[in-house]
């Protein structure tokens, strides 16, 4: 409609309708404050160590984004951004077909809906997955399924054994049958050796057994290892990949499998509420990010690694040996606590943001100086017998000296 009809349209209005109109209106230009404290933490971001899903798409994301977005609705596969950025993940994984979703935790429960079959059964996992510990129950409230949440007796990856001794294979019929197997590379920034995923996926299939890998973080195997995507999703049914973790895209992940799967698989996002309309923009956002951020990680990597032995070489002990974005450590042998660091941090004339755990995180916006700016503070805290609540001072004017 041009603006001529519009206005003409408007001016039938009765005040009442005019009157509804102009309740809606929200002009969002006006929140200068706002905007000014983003900008603030745009910058903000080289020194946050809470997680790799801080990180905000930069401006050629943006623009890129703009131009190249298509506006169809994805709801009838007519979104043609979208459908190309699918079939290209499910090709580089080795799979027929994806689904954009709105998160990874909507695509591992989709997928799970999607590989059970009828109830009573269970679902295996690793007790430190994000499927077990931060999914909100998902499994048993979308699909009816108990979790076999399984401690690994190395303490870092799931193994065969470890997969035998706790999966329910017994027609007794006191007992949930384990159905799926639910593995997750990286977790906690670790990369599960393929040969042992390989051997439990055998042994999964020899008993009639589906596969699923929450991959969220596969891009950081795939770079650390030189592996390809085919090669690593090879073993599983389905999996997920996440594009705002890691390489930083604003929103979204992909589900993967075969054509079958990811037909019912719509059927189930739908149900879930997440199937979207014109989002475009978003998978131009993820286009962006496999082509520009991907090659990132090997610096990410970097990065952490040289945390973590600048960690270590003051004495603080590194819990997991590190492979990819994410640093484990215990300070308590120098007598520090990771709540010391974060407070002194957070203090900082140029803050530094942790959590207070013992898991800090590298992602594609860490600056080379915060990681020098965190060593130094922590190496000060040392050297000045732990926090005295007085500040610390270091070179450059990083911290401020503070009474």
């Amino acid at each position: 409609m041009s603006r001529t009809r519009a206005g003409a349209a408007l001016s039938t209005l009765s005040p009442a309708q005019q009157a509804v109109l102009e309740a809606a209106k929200l002009d969002l230009s006006n929140l200068s404050s706002e905007r000014t404290a983003q900008d603030a933490e745009r910058r903000s971001l080289a020194r946050d160590f809470c997680s790799d899903t801080v990180t905000a798409p930069p401006q050629a994301m943006l623009e890129y984004a703009f131009k190249v977005t298509s506006f169809g609705d994805d709801v009838f596969q007519r979104d043609y951004c979208t459908n190309a950025l699918e079939k290209h993940v499910a090709n580089l994984c080795g799979k027929e077909a994806g689904l954009f979703i709105s998160s990874g935790t909507m695509g591992n429960q989709i997928a799970l809906r999607c590989l059970l079959e009828q109830p009573p059964y269970s679902v295996l996992c690793d007790q430190r997955s994000h499927l077990s510990q931060y999914e909100t129950g998902g499994a048993a409230y979308n699909s009816g399924a108990t979790l076999i949440p399984v401690v690994p007796s190395d303490g870092r990856f799931l193994s065969l054994e470890d997969v035998k001794k706790h999966i329910i294979l017994t027609d007794d019929i006191h007992y949930a049958t384990t159905q799926v197997i639910a593995l997750e590379n990286t977790l906690n920034g670790s990369v599960h050796p393929q040969q042992s995923i390989l051997e439990i996926a055998s042994f999964g299939k020899q008993h009639g057994m589906k596969m699923h890998l929450d991959g969220a973080r596969l891009w950081h195997v795939a770079v650390e290892t030189g592996q390809p995507l085919s090669e690593l999703c090879s073993p599983f049914d389905t999996v997920t990949l996440c594009f705002s973790k890691g390489l930083g895209a604003p929103a979204g992940s992909i589900l993967v499998g075969t054509e079958k799967t990811i037909a019912l698989a719509r059927r189930y996002r739908k149900l879930f509420g997440g199937a979207m309309r014109q989002i475009g923009i978003l998978s131009a956002c993820a286009a962006y990010a496999l082509t520009h951020h991907l090659s990132l990680l090997p610096s990410v990597h970097s990065k952490a690694k040289r945390l973590a032995q600048g960690l270590q070489d003051m004495g603080i002990s590194i819990t997991t040996p590190v492979e990819t974005c994410m640093v484990w450590f215990d300070p308590s042998p120098v007598g520090l606590t990771t709540e010391n660091i974060a407070s002194e941090a957070a203090a900082l004339q140029e803050p530094i943001t942790m959590f207070g755990s013992n898991r800090v995180v590298v992602h594609i916006q860490t600056s080379d100086e915060a990681i020098d700016d965190l060593l130094r503070l922590v190496r000060s805290l040392i050297q000045n017998g732990g926090p005295t609540g007085r500040g610390t001072t270091v070179l450059r004017g990083v911290y401020s000296a503070r009474l």
